[in-house]
Formats: C-alpha cells, structure tokens, sequence
C-alpha cells in the first residue's frame, strides 16, 4: 500500500492521516473496559490460588505448601515473562529512529494479548462446564505469555510500518486464532509441542509475513535513511537478544512435566542454542570477504536453535542431536539473512522487517520436522514403556496410539499452523488495509516522530555513524541472481 498518484481515486490510496489521538485511546480504554467486564464474568482463581487453599490441602491430603504448582512453575514463569517484555522488547531496537516504537508497543501489545489470551485459552482448556468460570493459575499465565510470543513475532515483520491501532487489532485477532490453532494442535491432534515450534513460531511468523504482503509497500524504499541502524541502537538490540537466549530453555521447559521431561528440555535448548551461536559466527564471517561479522546476524541467528529445539525439547534426541540441530539452524538462519530476506523483498513482496522468516519460520519449520521424525521413530528400548507414555501422553483416548501414527500427528500439526498462520495473516491484512487506522505514509515509516513525543534535543546521528545492515541489497534491481553477500 504505496503512497498515492495524483488523480488516484481508489479507496485504498486517500492520503494518510497519522493522528491516532482519538483511535488508540478508544481503543484501548473500551478493550481494557471489556476486558475488566470478562473477567468479572467469566475467571476465577483455581484452587491452588484460591483462599481455600488450606481446606484444599486438607482434602487432597497435601502436607507442605511447597506442593503448590506456584514453587514449581513460577521460576519458569519469571523467565519467559521477562523475555517476552524485555527480550523480544529490545530486540526490537535495532532501527534508528524507532527504538521507542520497538520496545513500548511490544509492552503495548503483551499487556492487551496477555489479557486476551488468558479468556481464550481458558475458553478452550480451562473453562469448567458446571460452573462456567475459567480458573486460572500460574501454568495459565505461562501459557499466555506464550500466545503473546506468537503476536510479537508477527510484529517483527511489521515493525515500523503500521500504527499501534493496526497493531492492536492484529493482536486482537492474532490471539483468537493462536488460540483455536493450539487447541487443534494440542487436544485434538494430540501433538507434542512443548516449546512452541509449531504453535508459536510457525504460526506467528506466517502470520505477520502474510500481513506484511498484504500491505506491501512499493514505496518503502522513501524511508531507506531510516532503514537501518546506528552503532549504541544495535548494542540495545544485542540486550534483547542476550536476554532471549539465556533464557530460552525455561521458555521451551516451562510447561513440560515435572522431573525428567522438564529437565531433558532444558539441557537441549540450552546445547542447541550454544551449537547456533557457533555456526552464526562462521556464516557470517564467511560472507564476507574481510571476514567481518554483521550484527544482524549476531542479533538473530545465534537464537535459531531455541526455536528449532522446542518441539522435539522432551524427546531424547541425545545431547549430540542438540547439538545438529542448532548447528544446522546457524546455518540455516544466516543463509537466509544473506540470501532469503532481500529476495523475499524484490520477487515475493514481502517486506520483512526484522527478519522473522530467517528467525522463526525457517527454524520452527525445521524443529516440526525434527519433532515428527524423531517422535516416529521412539522406541521402548530408548524411552521405556513407563517413559513412552509419558513423554508422548499417550493415556486416556490416546493409550493405543502408536509411535509411527503420533510421528504423523506432528507433521500434521505443522499444516495446521501455516494453514492458520497463512490464511489469518491474509484476512487480518485485508482488514488492516483500511485508510482508518492512523498508518504512516511510506516516507515516514521506520520514525519514532510519527507517534511519540521526543526529548527536545535529539538529534540525527552523524552520517557517518549510520549504517544499513537489515534488509538491503547491493543492487536493488537484482531479483533473480548474484546477491551480495559482501558486508566488509
């Protein structure tokens, strides 16, 4: 959605208006209101949160409040929280000009999604059919954060190109479909998916690149001076990108078993994530003819493995098969920030902002297939029977299902996801094609001034400081040959 001609009369080409002065305070004071009014009809706290606790404790013949889920889960809780606020908040910051549009609307967007999330994933999972309430607890709010992580990945296609009222009802949508796509994948299919390759990356990423083609820009190339980054607004985005990896073997062990389903999670993430920073370094030292390495990269690349371990992370791929897998996602992942990303621009029109396809999609495509192949070929001898039963589920409607069939499931599933992830994205793009949100026009995209009040002194960098790094190609004409991988 380019800027005008003159004489365009087409409803989709009226000049932009971006005051959001009555739009994003509407917005969000009626959400947080209808918010305030569901809950109040719909969520209770479940019985580990509830003041009867003790009468609770009395029935189920618990004797130590440390059998509360809060002493097991909170720690978990803690670290994804902090990497959905803070983690995927300054990763954000790496443009120039929109740090303050990077870091406060991902606060913007978890504070509402998490909201959200809460009423329909409880609508889904935790709804009691007796009483009508949703009793939440600590393991619902971890679960939230999760949905939210599936917004905020699409947002990173989308960054510095949309208002924060498209962004609000992209998470408004976003979360009802991650909602149903996770109850398909998890309760009907019966899938394994603790860490969200699947659920959370394949769909968020599909979903904010199918946005991002729908409101192609032909135009963007008008906000080039502001494309880019500066030497102290990578250094924040580095922050971001610390903070996600070091805890990201929480995030993809949050929610797994107690004991050695959990623990295996945590040792695989933690092995993948350090193989991937490995081969990052080696990619993008090798693209190079000086051997110099692009942050970009260094920023995104080096988390892949976390992303591609998080369906198989309670499966006993073997320490080794950590290992592979985040080496192949290093490399994987930086290819396409060579390669992919300035082609996906030119020949597909899809203007990917942070690179989400490199990150997410790709990574989380490879985890579901790691995580179909190695759930088919589980076997007693490596798992045993006890072993089996638990780390695939397999009780109640699903006691007789076999490896073979639950291998198939999983692959399945990752259809599921691209399907809601394409599909979603696509009618949430039509929508968000109305000239009635408050976007900026294509020169003014990638700029803070647009929706924020600034410190009255600051200043542009020097041009000297200023370097492209996200998203640029040598030779903007260049669609279907030698891209340049030369960063020197």
């Amino acid at each position: 959605m380019g800027n005008c001609s003159q004489g365009c009369q087409h409803y989709f080409c009226r000049p932009k208006n971006t005051n959001v002065r009555v739009s994003l305070p509407a917005v969000c004071f009626v959400w947080q209101v209808a918010m305030i009014i569901l809950f109040g009809v719909f969520v209770r706290y479940d019985k580990e949160a509830d003041a009867h606790w003790s009468e609770t404790k009395k029935e189920e013949n618990i004797t130590s409040n440390v059998e509360n889920d809060f002493y097991y889960r909170y720690p978990s809780f803690q670290d994804v929280h902090v990497m959905i606020f803070v983690g995927f908040g300054f990763l954000m910051t790496f443009l120039k000009r929109y740090s303050f549009g990077g870091v406060g609307f991902n606060f913007l967007i978890a504070a509402f999604g998490l909201q959200w999330a809460l009423l329909m994933q409880g609508w889904f999972h935790s709804l009691d059919p007796v009483t009508g309430y949703i009793y939440i607890g600590i393991e619902n709010l971890i679960n939230a954060d999760f949905c939210v992580a599936g917004c905020l990945i699409a947002f990173g296609a989308l960054l510095g190109k949309v208002s924060p009222v498209q962004l609000m009802v992209m998470t408004l949508f976003g979360v009802t479909l991650y909602a149903v796509e996770e109850y398909i994948i998890l309760n009907l299919l019966h899938a394994i998916d603790a860490g969200g390759s699947m659920v959370i990356h394949i769909f968020g990423a599909y979903y904010g690149l199918t946005i991002s083609w729908v409101l192609y820009r032909p135009n963007l190339h008008q906000s080039k001076r502001l494309h880019g980054s500066v030497y102290h607004s990578d250094v924040f985005a580095m922050i971001g990108t610390l903070f996600l990896w070091m805890y990201w073997p929480s995030f993809n062990s949050a929610i797994c078993y107690h004991g050695d389903g959990q623990h295996r999670a945590a040792i695989n993430t933690y092995l993948s994530l350090a193989a991937s920073v490995l081969t990052t370094f080696a990619i993008s030292s090798l693209s190079a003819k000086r051997g110099k390495l692009d942050m970009v990269h260094i920023q995104n690349a080096t988390l892949a493995g976390g992303v591609a371990m998080g369906t198989a992370a309670e499966f006993m791929i073997q320490p080794y098969g950590a290992l592979i897998v985040g080496f192949c996602c290093g490399i994987v992942s930086t290819f396409g920030y060579l390669v992919l990303t300035p082609f996906m621009e030119k020949c597909l029109k899809i203007q990917d902002t942070c690179g989400i396809h490199n990150l997410h999609a790709m990574p989380g495509v490879l985890g579901g297939v790691v995580g179909a192949i190695t759930a088919a070929t589980a076997s007693n001898a490596v798992y045993s029977p006890e072993g089996l039963i638990n780390t695939f589920d397999f009780q109640g409607n699903f006691a007789t299902r076999s490896v073979t069939t639950q291998g198939a499931y999983q692959a399945a599933a990752m259809c599921v996801a691209l399907i809601f992830g394409i599909g979603g994205g696509a009618l949430v793009g039509l929508i968000l094609r109305f000239p009635i949100w408050g976007d900026a026009e294509d020169d003014n995209c990638f700029d803070d001034e647009v929706y924020w009040e600034l410190p009255e002194d600051e200043e542009s960098i020097p041009p000297i400081l200023e370097y492209n790094n996200h998203m640029v190609t040598k030779n903007p004409d260049i669609c279907e040959s030698n891209f340049s991988v030369d960063q020197s």
